[in-house]
């Protein structure tokens, strides 16, 4: 493929449906040369799993004075322009980004290539196919776990398996439609966020929430989970 825009996410955790972005990287690449890079935090309007943070190296502190979705998704929408998408595990990426945009009233319907598809066809023999692993596998310069170092990292393996298995399976290095449905969400009620503020507990740690982010699935499931016991509210935002 001639040009694409690869793209990678830090996010709160795996799930499209209940876990968040908090960085987006893009690297926009012409006859396999990169021209062009993207890169913001993004608010995620909870408190960062320490484990997440620990992974990623993003600080909390960071996260708080980070732009909101809203404020950055125009950029996104213009740097993508209509270039397919590219990269590892593609679809997990593509279905954080159309939820995001579904929020904001946006139509996200993208082509896109993915490098761990082309890795479990012709690299099944490695003991692992993550970015990490197929980088060390190529010799191929990656700090993982940051978005647009990831980014850079999958358009340079793409580049490489290209030369490699470009001509054995040529349809896996043409961008395909990506499908993911989801329905715009309605933010909660205020008799959700007042529910929400009536479980949270004084104190100073445990997990926060920004209520005015939320949406209506993700304050019911808060609130379930507060009530069961699974999670402990603290310091709510609004």
């Amino acid at each position: 493929m001639k040009s694409y825009v690869s793209v990678d996410l830090e996010t709160t955790g795996c799930h499209p449906k209940t876990d968040r972005i908090i960085e987006i990287g893009m690297a926009k690449v012409v006859e396999g040369k990169v021209v062009e890079t993207f890169s913001s935090l993004v608010y995620a309007g909870v408190s960062l799993d320490p484990r997440v943070a620990e992974l990623t190296g993003i600080g909390q502190q960071e996260l708080d004075s980070a732009p909101r979705f809203s404020q950055v998704y125009e950029k996104v929408l213009a740097f993508l322009g209509e270039e397919p998408l590219l990269g590892h595990s593609t679809l997990t990426d593509y279905a954080f980004l159309k939820r995001a945009m579904q929020n904001q009233g946006q139509k996200f319907e993208k082509n896109g290539m993915d490098t761990l598809k082309i890795a479990r066809k012709h690299l099944s023999h490695l003991e692992s196919r993550s970015l990490e692993a197929l980088c060390k596998h190529y010799q191929i310069p990656h700090k993982p776990h940051r978005a647009l170092e990831d980014a850079l990292a999958t358009s340079a393996l793409y580049q490489r398996l290209l030369i490699e298995f470009g001509e054995a399976s040529p349809e896996l290095f043409r961008p395909v439609p990506l499908h993911y449905k989801i329905k715009k969400e309605q933010p909660a009620t205020q008799s959700q966020k007042e529910k929400l503020l009536s479980l949270a507990k004084d104190g100073k740690l445990g997990t926060w929430l920004d209520v005015e982010e939320l949406t209506r699935s993700e304050a019911s499931r808060w609130i379930d989970l507060v009530r069961s016991g699974q999670v402990r509210l603290y310091n709510i935002r609004q």
